[in-house]
Formats: structure tokens, sequence, C-alpha cells
């Protein structure tokens, strides 16, 4: 019988309730104790669905708690630093949702305090776009396969902002955003994997749905955060990256995903985690994943292999969570300055 691991959650929100709780919850000698939430209603909802046996409305109470070994905290962006911070220096790993933090200084003042506390598993939700893929590409660009990777296409298309009467959304409120901007965040995180890390960027956008009702409370709500964006970034490998993220665009011609233009062919990734390969001079053909290699949903079994075997965080680090964040905020300060800005800069 595995060490008793016992949970407290802060936040159940849907990838908490449809991944985070089941998942574990069905690995042998992890429990979940306790469940908070910003109502006692909505938390005991929660706690109903998954026999969980406690429900408290203060966060400070899961992270006091003393028979609560880890946290899982899945608010918003705007709570995982003070809750992250908090659980750490009350000695309990945490496994915080992505994306990491508000913006890059939130962000590496986690890394700093996990850093304090060595002992502890710090780790983020990942960006689930690619876990079938992921080693699979990177091998292709370090190995010499694409040969020279010169352009890197990153195409995010669709049209949630279409409809005037569409819910607000919290990825639409900068206070608790920050500097993410819709998706842009999980696809940055998946080009680190696969290129290594961005060194400049240059940024446009705007909001042309730029009010919603708040349902907070009922009054109109100013958008700032785009649901038009380009980038254009440069890797520190030399790859040129162009970026579209749009939330306006019906039935769009090009379709979603991810194309790498190699020197001696071209890779390109679809959503559903789908990969087809053209060689120079000749016509794409389905990929599959190296052999052996094909990850999958496994998020909270490698949180508790972690606290148990010591494993490394792979996916994701709280330094992984640190540049993809550097990136986003230098985005949104490109956008806002009309510059290009260094990533040193941030």
């Amino acid at each position: 019988m595995p060490d008793p691991i016992r949970v407290g959650v802060i936040g159940a929100g849907g990838n908490t309730r449809s991944r985070h709780i089941p998942g574990l919850q069905a690995i042998e000698g992890v429990e979940v104790v306790v469940v908070c939430n910003r109502s006692e209603e909505s938390g005991q909802r929660v706690a109903d669905e998954f026999g969980i046996s406690r429900v408290v409305t203060d966060p400070r109470e899961v992270l006091d708690a003393a028979d609560v070994d880890a946290v899982c905290i899945g608010t918003w962006p705007y709570r995982h630093r003070e809750y992250t911070v908090a659980a750490l220096e009350a000695g309990k790993h945490v496994l915080v949702e992505a994306r990491i933090a508000m913006d890059a200084g939130e962000a590496r003042e986690m890394l700093a305090v996990s850093r304090q506390h060595p002992d502890l598993v710090a780790q983020i939700v990942p960006s689930p776009l690619d876990f079938k893929s992921w080693r699979t590409i990177r091998r292709m660009v370090q190995d010499g396969t694409l040969g020279e990777v010169r352009e890197a296409h990153v195409t995010i298309l669709g049209g949630a902002s279409l409809k005037p009467e569409t819910p607000l959304h919290w990825r639409e409120r900068v206070e608790y955003s920050g500097t993410n901007t819709m998706t842009l965040g999980l696809y940055i995180e998946a080009v680190h994997r696969w290129l290594g890390p961005t060194a400049r960027v240059m940024a446009d956008g705007t909001t042309f749905l730029d009010e919603r009702t708040n349902p907070d409370d009922g009054q109109p709500y100013r958008i700032e955060v785009p649901d038009s964006l380009g980038v254009l970034a440069t890797m520190e490998s030399g790859t040129r990256v162009t970026y579209r993220v749009s939330a306006v665009t019906h039935a769009p011609v090009d379709r979603n995903g991810v194309a790498l233009y190699g020197s001696t062919g071209t890779l390109h990734w679809q959503p559903g985690d789908r990969m087809t390969w053209a060689p120079l001079g000749e016509e794409p053909q389905p990929l599959e994943p190296d052999a052996g290699t094909a990850g999958d949903w496994r998020v909270e079994q490698d949180f508790i292999d972690s606290i148990r075997e010591g494993k490394p965080v792979e996916l994701t680090s709280f330094e992984d969570g640190v540049l993809y964040m550097r990136v986003t905020e230098a985005v949104a300060r490109s956008r806002k300055e009309g510059r290009a800005v260094e990533i040193g800069e941030v």
C-alpha cells in the first residue's frame, strides 16, 4: 500500500471537476479531503458529486489544515500566486491550474518560493495540446530531420466573440486573466517544448467586441483583452514564429494548427494531436509519434508520482511557466507600446 496523500482543493471549476478530482481519486492511497469554493452551496455540490467529506469557503482552512498534504489550485490566474505561495510556505505540495500567474513578476515569485522548498512538488497543469506528439516533434527538430527550422506559423482562429449575447468569460476580464490573452499561452508553451525559448516579440491587436454584460452585477463590462491578435516572434534558435489568434473569425479558410517549415521538409501539427510530414519535394503524409513516446493525460498521476518518488516535474515546471509568462507579458507590452520587446526586458 503506497503512502497516503491527502489533497485539498481550492477552486473546483470545470477542469478541476472533470479532470483533477476524479484523476486524483483514481490513484491508490490518494484522498481528496476538503474542497473550497466561493460559496458553500457550490462547494457542497462538488462534495456531494465526489464524496468529499468537508466543505469550506475560506482558503486558509485548506492551507492551514493539518490533514492536507497537497493542494490543487483550480481558480482563475488572479489567485494563483497568493494560494501557491501560501501553500508552499505551509509545507504543502502544489498542483496549480494553467496559466501559472497574472504576469511574469508573479510567476517569478512563485518560482522563487518553490526553490526555497525543494522538498515540495510544484507543478503547473500543462498545455494538453501535444501530449502524443511533443517528444517526436522535439526529436525531429533537434536531430536535424527538419533541417534548419526557419519559420513556424501558429493559427488559432474561431468565432467565440462574434455573438454579443454570449456570457462574459473570465478570459475577457483583465482582473482575472492578467497579461494572458485568449488561448495564446497554451500554444506558446507547446512551441517552447518543440523549439526552445522565445527571444523577441512584436505584437498588434484590437478588441472588436469591447462590451458584454457582467453577470456579477448585470451592468455593462468594458473588455480590454484583445479578441484579434497577431504576433511575430523570434526564437533564440533564430526561427521566426507567426501567431494569428482570433475569436472573431467565422469559417476561416486556414485550418487551425502549427506548421514548422524546415530546410528539408515541413511538419504540420493539427488540433487532435495529429501530425503530417512532407520531406522536401514530397506531399504531406500522416506521421505517427515515435514508438513508445506518445503520452496522454496523466497530470494527476505525474503529480503524485513526483511526491512519492521524487520524479522531476516535466509537464509543466514552474521554470517553464516563467518562460511562457515572460512571453505573454512581452506580447501585452508590445501591443500597448507599439514596439518590439526583447524577452530579456521582462
